[in-house]
């Protein structure tokens, strides 16, 4: 497998990836993504920014997902609870989703593993991510590769979202 930076011609298989997560969400009476975000524009976006990855097998995208070293505004916040650490040196990871036919296949886990290796060259000190209350898939994913939930963020539509940190050693 490989784990790489997301090029414009992959914006058609990740966008398959991320309408095969929104249907999957809205099978699930969860409003996560179901307001026409994230789209190709914001795709676009990550990978001009240099925050979309892919994990590719046997030349197929399988997984995707975005990693950001800047402060996430969403994040200065937090209630009922508190961030583990308190430096502002951390990575946020955002939409995340892995191919249909590849879920609970470690993919996710894989691509995880390679986020922790990059946040290393980075000399972040943990790896900061938010999912939608009813999203238990996402959070069982973040819980099984070592996040811990902190709390409860708010977007800037005001929507809420748990908040989950993973201390990099």
């Amino acid at each position: 497998m490989i784990f790489r930076k997301t090029t414009y011609a992959d914006i058609p298989a990740v966008f398959t990836i991320i309408r095969q997560a929104q249907y999957y969400l809205k099978s699930k009476q969860i409003d996560q993504w179901q307001n026409g975000y994230p789209n190709e524009a914001s795709l676009a976006a990550d990978i001009e920014h240099g925050y979309s990855y892919v994990m590719e097998k046997d030349g197929i995208i399988v997984g995707t997902l975005a990693l950001i070293f800047d402060a996430e505004p969403t994040y200065t916040h937090i209630y009922e609870g508190n961030w583990k650490t308190t430096d502002t040196c951390y990575a946020t990871l955002h939409r995340v989703a892995v191919a249909e036919q590849w879920k609970g296949t470690g993919i996710a886990g894989k691509m995880l593993a390679e986020v922790k290796q990059i946040c290393r060259l980075h000399s972040v000190s943990s790896i900061r991510m938010d999912t939608h209350r009813e999203n238990t898939s996402m959070q069982r994913m973040m819980q099984k590769n070592g996040f811990a939930y902190c709390g409860i963020i708010y977007l800037e539509d005001g929507a809420e979202r748990l908040a989950f940190e993973k201390l990099l050693s």
